[in-house]
Parts: structure tokens; sequence; C-alpha cells
């Protein structure tokens, strides 16, 4: 029974080990690391990696590199010209050998020599017949010179033509080849347009400044310039293209004997013998651009992908910023990158941080704009409301007070909120210029003394420098500069007392200009030493409510901070009372600004 039961149990064992591998590549495949999922996946990303503009360009340029290389090699191949060079030797020294054996063996040469009697009577004492020329004529005799010059050119498959010394063929390898029943090549028939097409390449690839091969049949042999070369005693080779595009290589030389010269030898190749070896080395050529082309293209997709793939996703992010589809969207961080990509996405994070602070400040803005106006618009709709239940003249006389006060209010803010509002726009807009503050000081310094805005405060100013004459300038808008000084005058007038001064002092601190506006008044409170820059923040306890907007101080903190600088203020200290304890001499506001 155990002997029995045991494969049951390892059967079913395997069948659970099976099931639960089966599971686990259930479980693999639906998380996404299944193969199939695998190629998916590479298969939409080099899909929409195909569609990209910049994809495209970066790819095609790279191939245009390659395949520019690729033809030039192709068209300026030196191994073409070596085996050219190197086929006309071969061709010179195989016709050199064809030359000397034709001379030596296949010449007519007689026995006989013809007498003529009549001069042998005229003949003196000790003169020999000179019947017989010293330059004899052996001319070459073509049924000797076909068998040496078939047996010798066959195994060469090149073609051999002798020419006597008149330029006429005397013997043609092609008519051997027929008289000894090897076929002749088929006459061509016209082209078709792909044949067409491939003998226009290989001309313009072979061509160059080749002269063009034409065969003369039977015509004079010196039409060919190495043949008459030959004639005259020279050996010469010529290389050319004919109207297929197939380089011929052919070499000519004398055939002599007792330096005589009884005809010329040439030797050409066939129409396709260097062109398939120059065919196999551009396929060789062809066939490494091509695994180059690959190569080159996935490094070009790959390249795609760190450039193309962040740019997109940089733009979608631009764009939903545009839309506005979530309430911030974050900007993709690439700035580990050290290249223009990396400068990109840092560009574009510092400019949504900036243009979300500007919506946020805009939007605090205008709920702090339509909290301060809803103060005296419901002060002035209560008046408005309560004077038709007014019973006497005094009652709506100062329903009336009221309703002027709320009006001056509101006049006041509106004024104040619309300077604020358009100061952001007047600083992009405007042009930086250099500014004088000597001169710019000077002249606030001089309007607020003759104006003294209904304060009996005057105004001194004093500029701190190794002497009278030096300039400090910094870069900015003069009408802003001037506003923020002004605005600190006026402040420092309004809370000293009568008969006091306001000491404005202008310094150069290393590579800042500091303006220091000190007054005598009674200082700020240290929980309203940061709060005073606060939009609609006013702490004036000797002014009645609603005489100030509360605006000045927060505009001129935005002044300085579009011009690089930074303002803050201080309680001056003062000598100390009877029980030792620190006063307060007054105020102070200090600003500094980059000097130029």
């Amino acid at each position: 029974m155990l002997d029995r039961t045991q494969p049951d149990r390892s059967s079913n064992a395997e069948d659970v080990t099976a099931h639960g591998a089966s599971e686990h590549e259930d479980k693999l495949v639906a998380r996404g690391w299944g193969p199939l999922n695998w190629l998916k996946r590479a298969g939409q990303f080099f899909f929409a990696l195909s569609f990209s503009s910049l994809t495209r360009r970066i790819v095609s340029l790279n191939l245009a590199g390659l395949v520019a290389l690729v033809a030039s090699i192709l068209y300026l191949s030196q191994f073409r010209a070596g085996l050219i060079d190197a086929r006309a030797q071969s061709l010179l020294v195989q016709a050199e050998i064809i030359a000397g054996a034709i001379g030596a063996s296949a010449t007519v040469q007689t026995n006989a020599i013809t007498v003529d009697p009549e001069r042998l009577l005229d003949l003196k004492l000790g003169e020999s017949y000179g019947g017989v020329d010293d330059s004899l004529d052996f001319p070459i005799n073509p049924e000797r010179v076909a068998p040496v010059l078939s047996t010798l050119i066959s195994p060469t498959k090149t073609r051999a033509r002798i020419f006597d010394p008149n330029g006429s063929a005397l013997l043609d390898s092609r008519d051997l080849d027929s008289v000894r029943g090897i076929p002749l090549p088929p006459l061509s028939e016209k082209p078709g347009l792909v044949e067409r097409g491939m003998v226009a390449v290989r001309t313009w690839l072979n061509r160059g400044d080749l002269p063009l091969y034409r065969e003369l049949g039977r015509e004079n042999g010196k039409g060919y310039v190495e043949v008459a070369d030959a004639l005259q005693g020279q050996k010469r080779s010529m290389v050319r293209v004919n109207s297929r595009g197939e380089v011929i290589v052919s070499v000519a030389v004398p055939v002599q004997r007792s330096r005589a010269i009884h005809g010329a030898l040439m030797l050409s190749t066939q129409g396709d013998e260097i062109d398939q070896m120059v065919t196999a080395e551009r396929l060789a050529i062809l066939k490494v651009g091509g695994v180059a082309a690959a190569v080159m293209i996935m490094l070009s997709l790959l390249l795609a992908s760190t450039i193309a793939g962040p740019v997109r996703r940089l733009a979608d992010s631009a764009e939903r910023v545009r839309r506005r589809i979530k309430t911030r969207v974050e900007i993709p961080d690439f700035t580990r990158r050290r290249d223009e990509i990396g400068h990109l996405s840092g560009a574009l994070r510092d400019m949504t941080n900036a243009l979300y602070k500007r919506i946020e400040a805009i939007e605090m803005f205008a709920a702090d704009v339509a909290h301060e106006l809803k103060n005296p618009l419901t002060s002035l709709r209560s008046a408005v409301e309560t004077m038709p239940l007014a019973r006497n003249e005094n009652s709506r006389a100062r329903l009336l007070e009221v309703i002027e006060h709320d009006v001056k209010r509101l006049d006041r803010l509106i004024s104040d909120i619309s300077d604020a509002s358009r100061l952001d726009a007047e600083l992009q807009r405007q042009d930086a210029i250099p500014v004088d503050l000597r001169r710019l000081l000077g002249t606030l310094v001089a309007v607020a003394n003759e104006t003294k805005l209904g304060h009996d405060v005057a105004v001194e100013a004093r500029f701190e420098g190794r002497s009278p004459t030096d300039i400090f300038a910094v870069t900015g808008h003069d009408s802003r500069l001037g506003q923020v000084v002004s605005n600190l005058l006026s402040n420092a007038q309004s809370f000293s007392e009568a008969g006091s001064k306001v000491r404005l002092t202008c310094r150069r601190v290393r590579g800042e200009i500091e303006i220091v506006v000190d007054d005598d008044g009674p200082g700020i409170r240290d929980d309203a030493l940061e709060r005073i820059f606060e939009r609609f923040y006013t702490d004036r306890p000797h002014q009645g409510f609603g005489q100030n907007s509360g605006l000045g101080l927060s505009i001129s903190k935005q002044i300085i901070d579009a011009h690089g600088g930074r303002i803050w203020a201080e309680n001056r200290a003062g000598p100390a009372d009877e029980d030792g304890a620190p006063t307060i001499a007054g105020a102070r506001f200090v600003v500094r600004l980059p000097a130029l």
C-alpha cells in the first residue's frame, strides 16, 4: 500500500508546485514583469519616440553624415585605383612575355637568297655581294601566331589583339575562341529600366576623368593611343570606361626581332573583370556601412531619448501649468543633469515657482483689498441707512461727517491699491538706468523741507564718503526709488514732534549703498517691527482711525525687493532712564541697494 500511495503523493506535490508556479507567473504578468509586457512597453516607447520631430531630426542628420561618408568612400576608393594599377602592370608583363614569344618563333623567315647575275659582273675586287638587305623583313605569320597566342591567352581571361606595322588587325583572341568552339558572350538585349539605372550608377562611380572606350573592330589599330605608341617602339597602358560603365585596362607592347618592329600586341581586360572585384569590395563597404547605420540608429534613439523625452515632459508640464488642470503643477526636476536640459528644467521650475508666488500674492492681495474695502463700505452703508431715521440736524451732521470720512478713506484706499497693483508691471516694462542718489536725495530733502506735509519738522541730509565728490549710484528706477525715500521721510515727519529734525544719511557699505532715515519719535513697538511692512497694517495711535491706508511701507518694500535690495526697521537706543532701563530715542529705517 505504501508503494502504491507514494507516487500519488509525489504527483500531487508536483501538481501543487506547478500550480504555485503558474500563479506566480500570473502575478508577474499582472504586475507587468512578463516578457510580453516588456516587449509591449519597449515597442510603445520606440513608437512614441519615433514620432518625435526631434528624434527624426537626430536620426536623419546622423544617417545623412554616414551615407555621405560611405558614398565618398565608394566614389574615392583607393582599392579601385590600386587594383587598376596592379592589373595594368600584370598585363604589361604578360604582354612582354607573349610579344617575346611571338617575335622569337612566330615570324616568317626564308632561307632563299636572290642573286642578280648582272650585278655580279659589276662587282670589283674585294667587294661583297650586297643583294641581301640588312634589315630583313620577317612579317608575322597569323597561322603560326594563332596557336601560340591561344595557348598563352586562354588561362588569363584577357583579350589579345595583334596589329601589323601599318595598324591593321591581324589576330583577335575573340576570333580564335569562335574557331576553337568556345561560345562567345551572347549579344546583350536592350537593357531594361533597372539595368539602365544600374549602368548609370556604375558609370557615375567609375567614370571620373577616364576616357570612353570605343570598339574599333577591323579599323586601323592606330586609333588606340597605346597601339600607336607600341608601333613606335614604346610600351603604353590605358584605362577607359565603356558604355556600360565597366573599366577596361589595356596595354600595348611592340613585337620585335633583331631590333625591328614587326607589329604590336594589345592586351585588354574583359568588361566585368575589374568591376566584379570592385563590386565585391564595395559590397563589403556597404555591409560595414549597414552595421554602422544600425548602431548609429540605436545610439541616435538613445541620445534622442535623453533629449526628446525630458523636453516632452517639460512641455507637457508647461502645458498643464497653462491650463491649470491641477492646483499646483510640479515641473520635472532634471537639474542634476549638467547640460542644457538641466538648465532648462531649473529655469522652468524657477519661472513656475515665481508664477505661483505671483498668483498667490495676487490672490492674497485681492483678499486683503476686499477686506479693507469692506470696512468703509459697511460703515458707509450703515450711515446711509441711518440717515432717514435721524431726528435732528446734529444727528444728520454727524452722519454726513461719517459718510465723508468713509468716502475719503475709500478714495485713499483705491488710489494706494491702484498704485500697488500696477507697480510690478511698471517695474517690468521700464528699463533700469543708473541713478545718482546724491542728486535724487538732495532733491527729495529740499521738497520735504519746503512742504513739510503739515509738520514743522525739518530734514537734513548727510553723505558720508572719502571726499565730497564721491558718487553714490545704483541701477534702478529713479521715480520708484524716490517714492520709497519720500514715503520714509513722510512717515518720519509724521511721527516726530514739532521743531525736531529728521536725519537722512547716505553712505557706502562695501558693495552696497546704505540710506538711513532717523527720527526722534516714539519708536516702533517690538511686535510691530516686522508687521509694519505688511499690507494694510498701520500703527498710529496719535491719529484717528482710517487716516492711513497702511500700504506705504508695503509698497516701499516691494520696490526695494524688485531692485535687489533690503529694507528693515529698528529702534535707536537712547540713554538709560532713572531705573537703568534702556530707552528708545526714535525709529530708524535702513535701505541697502547694490552699488553701481
